[in-house]
């Protein structure tokens, strides 16, 4: 299984750096790019490629070294840049040529690679492939990026890091995949975890998580379901009467008492040309974390420093397309949060969804919700806002274990939806539920509070409540 190598240097790696790398494997070895130029290729005379190196990432924030690459991973200092590169599983070869390239990057210009034990400086013999018959074609447009295995249905990438982020590279896989109707399957070892913001990309079929382990072959990481390559994909291995069965690994008991807080929120502005986007999630993290968010990204690594001015140059120039964005916490008081900014036909809407984490000696600050709550109605248009907390990952990132869901905890109706539904019948459900009125008395929202995360029948609660909130009999006139 293939490892990635990462060189981590304080200095940008200009061109005279780059083609000392490239040299890693001695003259004979041709250069390509691919992907319009955001990519360099390693490629065998028979233009096999065997190692991709993406475009080196100036990234600000020290911390995310640690927290994608293990505590082991030294401290990069800040700025730093990181340089990716991947090797080919077909080429035995092209592993020890992807350290070698990053050796190379990290003698001239400081810095470390990653892992440490990858780096070297000599030269890698490998093969011509002149004795097989390997004709290599150019990448027809549109082609999936780098991936280790492709057939009709799926596109399988294979990692071993520590954790699998949602990279570029990641990205762009999963939105070639999903406009060529295949499946995404990330085959890792056992002990890896994936980030959040991979999680949640991942989520929903026919993508999957496929953990490959020593004593049962392989399993889904989120589902836990034994699986076997079979037809081209990786599909579930099916017992004698058709049903699936659940491997021994993936119900070990996991996390003990820590636990993550959810917050998922929606706000909805006007299209004014002073709007500035991102407040709302600045809001609620100052709110639960005491400080505003340390950077921001497309992607992971997340490099940029928090900027809400920044942030918004970007939306404004993908518009009218949505903008997706990732934002990150100092690694005291883990958060990670994913923002979807979009046009709608009355304005600008902003969906958020905040994670943290707390340990064993610290409890989610539930009893701040409602005044979150409350300045977010007041002050950044909240339409709704969900809030749960789950036992998981103080740090945020997955385990291939199982994870019980999160228990909603408070639910919150912003005053234009209130208005929609009609006051009388939202503030009145069928249940014994006393919302909290929020806002202003002319335009009033609702604040449901839904248990104390200890009991799973709030899942219960929430959907009756949404139940009765949907059968709206109309607006009404709100009580002055």
């Amino acid at each position: 299984m293939t490892k990635d190598v990462i060189a981590l240097t304080p200095q940008m790696p200009d061109t005279w750096a780059l083609l000392a790398g490239l040299y890693a494997g001695g003259p004979d070895l041709d250069v390509g790019t691919a992907h319009e130029g955001a990519v360099i290729q390693l490629r065998n005379p028979a233009g096999r490629p065997l190692v991709s190196v993406e475009a080196p990432l100036l990234v600000h924030l020290p911390s995310e070294a640690q927290r994608l690459l293990g505590s082991e991973a030294p401290d990069p200092g800040a700025p730093f840049w990181w340089t990716e590169a991947r090797a080919s599983t077909a080429v035995p070869e092209a592993e020890p040529l992807a350290g070698s390239l990053c050796g190379r990057l990290t003698t001239l210009l400081g810095g470390t690679t990653w892992p440490p034990s990858a780096a070297t400086t000599q030269v890698i013999p490998t093969p011509d492939d002149a004795d097989k018959a390997v004709t290599a074609h150019p990448a027809p447009d549109g082609a999936l990026p780098a991936v280790d295995v492709l057939t009709d249905s799926t596109a399988v990438v294979i990692a071993d890091r520590p954790v699998i982020p949602l990279t570029a590279w990641l990205s762009d896989i999963l939105r070639a995949t999903t406009a060529s109707g295949r499946a995404l399957h990330i085959v890792t070892p056992h002990h890896a975890r994936l980030s959040l913001p991979l999680r949640t990309a991942l989520t929903g079929a026919p993508n999957r998580w496929v953990i490959q382990h020593p004593d049962c072959g392989y399993y889904d990481g989120l589902s836990g379901a034994v699986l076997r390559w079979q037809d081209g994909t990786f599909a579930p291995a099916l017992t004698a009467d058709g049903q699936a069965t659940v491997a021994a690994p993936f119900t070990q008991p996991g996390i003990g008492t820590e636990r993550q807080l959810i917050v998922s929120l929606r706000t909805h502005h006007d299209a004014d040309e002073d709007l500035i986007l991102g407040r709302p999630l600045e809001t609620a993290w100052h709110r639960l974390a005491g400080t505003p968010p340390t950077g921001w990204g497309p992607a992971e690594p997340i490099n940029l420093p928090w900027s809400t001015r920044q942030l918004t140059e970007l939306a404004r120039g993908r518009a009218p397309e949505p903008t997706h964005i990732l934002a990150i916490g100092h690694p005291d008081r883990p958060a990670i949060a994913t923002l979807r900014i979009s046009r709608t036909a009355t304005g600008i809407a902003q969906d958020t969804t905040l994670a943290l984490g707390y340990g064993e000696d610290t409890a989610p600050p539930l009893d701040s919700i409602e005044a979150l709550a409350e300045t977010l109605i007041t002050e950044h248009g909240l339409t709704t806002m969900l809030t749960s907390v789950r036992r998981a990952r103080r740090d945020l990132t997955i385990p291939p274990q199982f994870e019980a869901p999160p228990i909603p905890t408070a639910f919150t109706l912003g005053p234009s939806e209130v208005n929609d539904i009609g006051l009388s019948h939202a503030r009145r459900p069928p249940l014994n539920l006393r919302p909290t009125q929020l806002g202003t008395t002319s335009h009033p929202a609702l604040h449901y509070p839904l248990g104390d995360n200890t009991d799973a029948e709030a899942w219960t609660t929430l959907q009756q409540l949404t139940e009765h909130l949907k059968a709206t009999p109309g607006p009404t006139r709100s009580p002055r």
